[in-house]
């Protein structure tokens, strides 16, 4: 199953960490975060990639294109550009990645809409944001979005509320959602979802259109938005203390991303 990455955003909350560089490629332990979202997608089989690139989207290009270059030790005889020896193997050989270029100001809603191309005739994909870690079972998340028959499942998780706050039936399905609320309860939108290709009679034309508003509230209202409880390791990189903690994270050995 195709996976696609949310990389367009200017990350305007993070800029003290870097401003030269997007968000997704801020590093975690040295490599950078979309690097990390996609090792952990990998984990479970998961290796075609399509990167909704936006700002600064030739930063996460060259650094794919380099990629043995950027990961690895080697040895270079100058003047002999063929003379390169890498020292260790690389184990991402079988990744598969799209670079789509989908606007420099372009809104969550748009970027998706533009890489229906890509996904060609697959039936579901899945897709995520480009600056948030979690250890969500994809496995038992594809397996929950199957059983239900939706068009667009979310992971619900629990942290501190400042993103869109959910609530649902007992049977899983949404039955609202607030963008941003001023005081969450309960569960919130942590990304980590899984689409049937219906999703895209959902997304309008325009850069201006927003996912987690109007596509998301046509499908609450179609009783085709499912939730899938997840309450384990979820952490977003918004900011300089969340990049911090996600750093020390790493450093200690106490990543839970990292199986």
């Amino acid at each position: 199953m195709k996976v696609v990455i949310l990389c367009g955003g200017q990350g305007t909350r993070i800029r003290d960490v870097a401003d030269n560089i997007p968000k997704p490629m801020i590093p975690i332990g040295g490599y950078p975060i979309l690097w990390h979202i996609m090792k952990y997608y990998s984990l479970f089989g998961h290796n075609e990639f399509i990167l909704c690139l936006g700002h600064k989207g030739n930063v996460i290009k060259e650094f794919f294109l380099n990629y043995e270059v950027n990961t690895s030790d080697f040895t270079l005889q100058l003047g002999n550009k063929n003379s390169i020896h890498f020292h260790n193997q690389i184990d991402e050989n079988d990744w598969k990645i799209t670079f789509a270029d989908t606007g420099e100001k372009a809104m969550t809603g748009a970027r998706v809409r533009k890489i229906k191309k890509y996904i060609g005739n697959d039936t579901e994909f899945m897709l995520t944001y480009g600056d948030g870690l979690s250890d969500v079972d994809i496995n038992q998340l594809i397996a929950y979005h199957k059983k239900n028959n939706a068009v667009l499942t979310l992971t619900g998780v629990r942290p501190a509320g400042r993103f869109g706050e959910i609530k649902c039936t007992d049977e899983g399905v949404i039955s609202e959602f607030n963008e941003k609320p001023q005081a969450a309860e309960g569960r919130i939108n942590g990304g980590f979802f899984v689409c049937s290709n219906k999703l895209f009679n959902y997304l309008d034309e325009g850069d201006h259109l927003v996912f987690e508003k109007d596509p998301m509230m046509k499908l609450v209202k179609d009783k085709k938005l499912m939730q899938f409880n997840h309450d384990g390791f979820w952490q977003p990189m918004d900011t300089m203390r969340e990049y911090l903690l996600l750093n020390e994270m790493y450093d200690s050995k106490n990543a839970p991303w990292i199986k």
